[in-house]
């Protein structure tokens, strides 16, 4: 009789709940009669306390009201067990509390682990779920940092933005070019871990333990150049400091190797360049590199800068340098060679293009004077002249000007 018993139990027992499961050890006990809680025990493999409690409440009746234990059972709060736990915890966080006293928003520095030990100094005995729901009671969340907070925007921001669409519109409607030049990629060269992941046969490329960078560690910095209307990348990469003659020789290379092939009869380009960095709006090496460049290719350059602190709308990263960084973030960057190859191997679903250029070294710290600065053939527009300014390239009595200009 317990061979079959605890068979049907054993079937049963996966889809009962507790109450259910007491009720049924206690119906079989009755059912056997005289020594039945023994029998059910052994047959059951449960407590034979719990086949009692189920035997009685078969005799007696059991009031179904939803819940599957009695109200009241279970474990007693930590607050009625150990009265002032909660205060005691208060007191241990108010120290470091961060932020205003008043505000409902507070947070502590303190770990759940140094505040169970810090309790457990106290004479409270409490664990590190525990410590969290109290926390939670008392108000208290825990946070990461949020970076919600802007600097002061320059007041025009909004209007530097349309007028660069509405001048970009106006050179593309006219088959202009219209590119983009941006510093965005600045990494360490050498057996350094990336990030990423991919599959490969065979064992993992063998890197350093550290990512400890020893002085002179070469860097592969790029300039990238993007065709708004052509949807392809360029970009030069070098191992100098970023400078103006490194960003403006991005832009010749390009027109050398690719513009000017894509549009021979154009005889002006657009440029979208960031407010800071080396080719900012205030960088007078820059002005003076794009005016050399203006007058060997024969074009008037009309520069359009990002307003400063907006260089993350730049639509090179996230047209181009955003997927070229996708592209390396599982490979180690060995050599300049693989940098350049994993540049001219990115692609889009849209069809991006990109290549790129190994550039050479140039000279830091040049300064540019007064009389140096007056000299180039600059026109700044009504709208933001620091911003918005053309570049000719053309000298007087160029017989071009007058086709360009009507």
């Amino acid at each position: 009789m317990e061979s079959v018993l605890a068979e049907k139990l054993a079937l049963l027992r996966p889809v009962l709940n507790e109450r259910q499961w007491r009720l049924l050890l206690g119906a079989e006990a009755l059912a056997v009669g005289h020594g039945g809680i023994a029998v059910v025990t052994r047959a059951s493999g449960a407590a034979r306390s719990t086949v009692s409690i189920g035997l009685r409440e078969v005799r007696t009746g059991m009031v179904v009201h939803g819940r599957i234990r009695a109200p009241g059972a279970g474990r007693r709060r930590v607050g009625e067990v150990q009265p002032g736990v909660a205060e005691a915890l208060e007191d241990l966080i108010t120290p470091a509390m961060r932020g205003d006293q008043i505000s409902l928003l507070r947070w502590t520095s303190k770990s759940s682990r140094s505040l169970v030990k810090g309790l457990a100094a106290a004479g409270y005995a409490v664990s590190q779920r525990t410590v969290a729901r109290l926390l939670q009671r008392l108000g208290y969340q825990l946070h990461t940092t949020s970076k919600a907070k802007e600097w002061v925007s320059p007041p025009d921001r909004d209007a530097q933005f349309c007028y660069i669409d509405a001048s970009a519109q106006q050179f593309l409607d006219a088959r202009d070019p219209v590119v983009s030049l941006a510093c965005k990629k600045k990494e360490v060269v050498g057996d350094h871990a990336k990030g990423g992941r991919e599959y490969q046969l065979g064992s993992p490329a063998k890197i350093n333990g550290h990512n400890n960078l020893m002085t002179g560690a070469p860097r592969a910095i790029s300039y990238e150049v993007h065709g708004l209307d052509a949807d392809e990348g360029w970009a030069s990469v070098g191992i100098d400091d970023e400078n103006a003659a490194f960003a403006v020789n991005t832009l010749r290379t390009w027109w050398r190797q690719e513009g000017s092939a894509q549009y021979p009869q154009a005889r002006r380009l657009m440029l979208a360049a960031d407010g800071g960095d080396a080719n900012g709006y205030r960088r007078r090496a820059f002005k003076v590199e794009l005016a050399a460049f203006a007058a060997e290719a024969r074009l008037d350059v009309t520069v359009c800068h990002f307003p400063p602190g907006t260089s993350r709308w730049e639509r090179t990263e996230h047209r181009f340098v955003s997927f070229a960084s996708t592209n390396w973030q599982d490979r180690p960057l060995t050599e300049l060679q693989t940098v350049l190859e994993l540049i001219a191997h990115t692609t889009t679903e849209t069809g991006l293009t990109a290549s790129s250029y190994l550039d050479g070294a140039y000279a830091v710290g040049a300064q540019v004077i007064d009389a140096e600065l007056a000299e180039i053939p600059l026109t700044p527009h009504d709208f933001h002249g620091e911003w918005n300014y053309t570049i000719s390239g053309r000298e007087i009595g160029d017989p071009l000007a007058a086709v360009v200009d009507e």
